[in-house]
């Protein structure tokens, strides 16, 4: 699901007090989609599982567990799955509901998850969601961390009867970069009745995207060695690459450093920007949308998250 209101780059422009054309030029992105107030991330998470259900052909109460796959909260405590679980009108189901965080990287371990489940036998039916607004907490004064960013959600209704087999499944952190990304406020670390000025300066996020770079980048080539070794295959049997869309400089990043990167690689960045969790899912959607996840086709879902972290998966559709 997609916020009603379109942002464009020269809107950003404005915003962030730059010349006209700066942040199309400097980040390559056109436009991106903000939530209003009403759209929040369980409200349109609740659409798009709603959506999913229905082509799906389930009955609500088919479903064996709904996982939520936020890179923020909608809010810290419940859990947005239980607000998404009581907006579909399942609240006095009993069935789990729950949150898997690891920021942009979500939605590729709750996959995960629920692949586990389905192979263990605990669920045939499975809502999996993402759902952000990053727009909520932009400092529009650091264009660097404000400007790519936008707001969305997407839910899959997966079944253990579904056409997708998990080859391989990689998931690596790097904590020594954990200050690279970071929203500090909301836990419990910053008391907001000790210092409320210091809690609202840092209730916005915060990127040092050289620093991000440099994190992720450098482990990068044997990641993505171990991830295809471990799924027996090659880069050239990829059919369809579909990553986090973190900016457009890691998303070239990519395409080079995957044979055939530049054909295969799903890149929807300059029309939505980085979605954060959303971004991925979002990007399978679009795969699926358009006919490149056939039958028997091999997929790699591949990304990088705040922490920092790598992920990702190989899956035989």
């Amino acid at each position: 699901m997609i916020p009603r209101r379109v942002v464009p780059s020269a809107e950003v422009d404005t915003l962030t007090g730059l010349p006209a054309g700066t942040i199309a030029r400097r980040f390559r992105i056109d436009q991106r989609y903000w939530a209003d107030g009403d759209e929040t991330s369980s409200a349109m998470a609740a659409h798009a599982a709603h959506a999913a259900i229905d082509e799906a052909g389930w009955g609500s109460d088919s479903i064996d567990a709904i996982i939520g796959a936020c890179g923020v909260m909608e809010q810290p405590i419940p859990g947005t799955a239980l607000l998404v679980q009581q907006r579909l009108g399942l609240g006095h189901s009993g069935i789990p509901a729950f949150d898997i965080n690891a920021t942009c990287l979500s939605f590729l371990l709750a996959l995960d998850r629920a692949l586990i489940g389905f192979a263990m036998g605990e669920w045939r039916r499975v809502i999996v969601f993402s759902a952000d607004i990053a727009s909520a907490a932009l400092d529009f004064a650091e264009p660097e961390a404000s400007a790519i960013f936008g707001d969305g959600a997407v839910a899959f209704a997966l079944s253990a009867e579904g056409p997708h087999q998990r080859l391989a499944h990689r998931f690596s952190s790097y904590g020594h970069a954990a200050d690279v990304c970071q929203l500090e406020a909301g836990g419990t670390r910053l008391r907001p009745h000790d210092d409320w000025d210091g809690f609202l300066a840092r209730s916005r996020f915060r990127m040092d995207g050289h620093g991000v770079f440099r994190a992720t980048a450098a482990p990068f080539p044997a990641f993505l060695d171990k991830l295809l070794t471990a799924a027996d295959t090659d880069a050239a049997n990829l059919s369809v690459i579909i990553p986090h869309q973190a900016s457009a400089a890691a998303l070239e990043h990519l395409k080079r450093a995957v044979p055939g990167g530049q054909e295969r690689t799903v890149d929807i960045f300059a029309r939505y920007g980085n979605q954060i969790a959303t971004s991925m899912p979002h990007a399978l959607h679009h795969a699926r949308r358009d006919g490149r996840l056939q039958s028997g086709t091999t997929g790699m879902l591949i990304g990088t998250s705040a922490g920092v972290s790598l992920g990702g998966a190989i899956i035989r559709w």
